[in-house]
C-alpha cells in the first residue's frame, strides 16, 4: 500500500468505514441488481467533461470489486491524460495502446498492484491515433481474452464531449456509467454526453451524481442514479 500515490483517491482503500466508501459499495450493489438476465461484466465509466471525477470514481468502484472477491482488471482507456499508472505507482512502458499496436502482448500489459484480486491495465504510450485504436479490432478481441480472464473489467475512457473515444468503447461494453460533477456541469450539456450515448445504443445503467454535500459530513458524498427504463 505504501507504494500507492495517490491516497486521496483510493479511500475505499484507506478508509474502508467512511460515508464515501459505502456510497462506493453502494454502487458496486446497484450496477449488480441492474441487470438480473444478462450479465454485466464490461463496464464503462466517462464523464461529459473534465474534472469530474471519472477516474476517482472508476478507481474506487475497482477496489470495492475486488474487495467482493472478484477478480478486477481496471483499463485506462483515456489515451489522452491517463492517471492509472500514477495512481498505482505503475510502470507506463507498456500498457493498452502497447498491447493494441501489438509491440507487446495482453498478458505482458496487465500489472498486479497491491491490491489482492485487482489488476491494471495502464494506458501505454499516447498515441496519435487514440480513436482508431479504440475502434480497432484488436481492441475487441483484447477485451473479449479479458473477458475470460476476469470477472470484472472497467473502462476509463476520456470525457464524452470532448472526443469520440469514449462512444466508440461504448459499444464494446456491456453498460455505461456517467459521472457528473453536480456543481460544474450544466443539465443541457449533461443531456448532451447521454445523448451522444444513446445515438450509438451505449447501455446507460445510471448516473454519479458527485460532489453533492451531506450535512453530516465534510467530505463530498455520491449518489447513483439508475436506468429506470
Amino acid at each position: 500500500m505504501s507504494r500507492l500515490k495517490s491516497k486521496r483517491q483510493l479511500i475505499t482503500l484507506l478508509n474502508p468505514r467512511s460515508p464515501i466508501s459505502e456510497a462506493y459499495r453502494s454502487l458496486r450493489t446497484n450496477i449488480d441488481f441492474s441487470s438480473i438476465d444478462e450479465k454485466l461484466q464490461t463496464i464503462m465509466v466517462t464523464s461529459a467533461g473534465p474534472g469530474e471525477g471519472k477516474s476517482t470514481t472508476i478507481t474506487n468502484l475497482a477496489v470495492t470489486y475486488a474487495q467482493s472477491d472478484r477478480k478486477v482488471v481496471l483499463i485506462d482507456a483515456d489515451l489522452r491524460k491517463p492517471t492509472a499508472h500514477r495512481t498505482f505507482a505503475l510502470s507506463n512502458r507498456w500498457g493498452l495502446s502497447s498491447a493494441i499496436a501489438q509491440q507487446c502482448t495482453i498478458e505482458e500489459s496487465i500489472q498486479m498492484t497491491t491490491i489482492p484480486n485487482l489488476d491494471v491495465i495502464t494506458s501505454g504510450d499516447i498515441p496519435p491515433n487514440p480513436s482508431e485504436m479504440m475502434n480497432s479490432k484488436r481492441m475487441t478481441a483484447m477485451l473479449e481474452q479479458l473477458r475470460s480472464i476476469y470477472d470484472i473489467v472497467l473502462i476509463d475512457t476520456p470525457p464524452l464531449l470532448a472526443v469520440t473515444d469514449a462512444q466508440i468503447v461504448a459499444t464494446k461494453c456491456d453498460g455505461v456509467i456517467m459521472v457528473v460533477d453536480q456543481g460544474k456541469v450544466k443539465r443541457d450539456i449533461a443531456k448532451k454526453a447521454i445523448q451522444n450515448l444513446e445515438n450509438v445504443n451505449a447501455r446507460i445503467l445510471g448516473v454519479v451524481l458527485n460532489n453533492v454535500k451531506r450535512k453530516s459530513s465534510e467530505e463530498a458524498y455520491y449518489y447513483y442514479y439508475g436506468n429506470q427504463e
